[in-house]
């Protein structure tokens, strides 16, 4: 028996030797010795390559003024490994997650001693515990699918509402190759009769989500068709200001307190989720109510000022995709002053294609590290950059120290690449362990 959520998360870790498996074998019989919670949640479903976290948090923050009760499951964690099982943003406590995991620890022992059913995956774990927490907690939960969707283990309910934020090249050893390949992964997740909402997605795996659709009888609402959302302006670097119309609202000078334009987009899609949702359950929505959901939207680190003096800013940009929205973000939004650019990734990710998109950044000074993570970049091993010119740390604390000493006040850092690296970093900066390590 586990007496500490230490000891719980530990366990929980320890299946990280299984990797990620696609597939819902294990998922399934899990739930099945469980007791199937996923029969007793009614949710909404969440996939696409990036975009999916922070429209999860639009869209709870949209719900919570309602008045109901929300359950998030998402992931990787910024904060605390806790908050990837949330209610009304607030993380399941320590006691209630050692009693989850005392209640699965015997079905995963059972399943173990099975050569089908062996080596279930923390991310399947952490899905049943999930469906199990929020059957009798909440009125709706937003699953956010971790890779994929078709083969994923968030994949095994029957959700009322899905959508599909973006499309791009990320998990191609798993997903395909081709953005058309991993659209038809990612419309896994429609259902028959369930509508589907998408974001801002090429035509190429759109149409692919659009043949799922029609094959499993699904309405599909697409951004730039059923609704619309034209971007306004930068709230002087606090925001993005935006309008939204579809077939029945017409809501002009909204605002997302998140930068960059792609917030505008991941936005869009939760409002028409969110109305869909309104209008499936009979509730009354207004302009306000929008309004007082967006602005209690955060979503830590993406694109999150962590020191104004100096000025940085940290967005986990773990992919090309990602990537590609940053660079965009910085030349529209940043145009005063010098960039200077720390980066580190996982080396399962194509770095090389992210740092050239990186270093199309004007006026901008790119710098790279490592951090304590499994395959995290090393220099001379797993990554050569050529025959240009960008500065390495092997110890990204002093990066951040010795670039800070460059900087003027007109000067901004921003430090970028995967999510575990960027929450390390903001751990780093709320514990105020930078003020002696920087200024000492």
């Amino acid at each position: 028996m586990f007496e500490t959520g230490e000891e719980a998360i530990e366990w929980i870790h320890s299946r990280k030797k299984f990797g990620s498996r696609p597939g819902l074998i294990r998922i399934k019989k899990l739930l099945n010795l469980s007791g199937n919670p996923e029969k007793n949640v009614i949710g909404i479903h969440i996939a696409g390559t990036n975009g999916k976290g922070s429209t999860v948090t639009y869209l709870r923050c949209l719900l919570e003024t309602q008045d109901i009760k929300v359950g998030t499951f998402t992931s990787p964690y910024i904060e605390s490994f806790y908050e990837r099982i949330s209610i009304n943003g607030q993380a399941i406590s320590a006691d209630d997650f050692v009693k989850l995991a005392n209640k699965f620890r015997p079905y995963i022992e059972q399943m173990d001693g099975c050569p089908s059913y062996q080596g279930i995956t923390e991310f399947e774990i952490l899905t049943a515990m999930a469906f199990d927490y929020f059957k009798e907690r909440v009125d709706v939960a937003i699953f956010e699918v971790g890779i994929g969707g078709l083969m994923d283990s968030t994949n095994v309910f029957t959700p009322i509402l899905t959508a599909i934020t973006t499309i791009g090249l990320d998990h191609t050893d798993i997903l395909g190759e081709t953005e058309e390949a991993i659209a038809k992964q990612k419309a896994g997740i429609i259902k028959r009769g369930v509508p589907i909402v998408t974001g801002n997605i090429a035509s190429g795996p759109l149409q692919v989500i659009y043949q799922t659709s029609l094959r499993q009888k699904a309405d599909l609402f697409r951004q730039g068709k059923s609704y619309q959302v034209q971007y306004v302006s930068s709230d002087n670097l606090q925001g993005e200001n935006f309008h939204f119309q579809n077939e029945d609202y017409y809501f002009t000078n909204l605002r997302v307190p998140l930068l960059g334009k792609y917030q505008v987009e991941n936005a869009a899609v939760a409002i028409q989720l969110f109305l869909l949702y309104c209008q499936q359950q009979g509730r009354f929505v207004n302009k306000k109510t929008i309004i007082k959901g967006l602005d209690h939207a955060l979503w830590p680190g993406r694109m999150e000022r962590i020191s104004t003096t100096p000025n940085i800013i940290i967005d986990g940009a773990h992919n090309p995709h990602a990537v590609k929205q940053f660079v965009k973000t910085v030349n529209e939004e940043f145009q005063y002053g010098k960039k200077y650019i720390l980066f580190s990734a996982l080396t399962t990710k194509n770095i090389k294609e992210m740092l050239n998109e990186i270093q199309s950044i004007s006026q901008a000074e790119l710098a790279l590290t490592t951090f304590a993570y499994p395959n995290a970049l090393k220099m001379g091993s797993s990554f050569n950059h050529g025959d240009k010119q960008i500065t390495y740390y092997p110890d990204w604390q002093r990066a951040i120290q010795e670039i800070i000493t460059k900087m003027t006040p007109a000067d901004t850092l921003f430090i970028t690449g995967s999510l575990y690296f960027v929450a390390q970093v903001r751990d780093f900066f709320k514990n105020k362990q930078v003020e002696q390590a920087v200024y000492s």
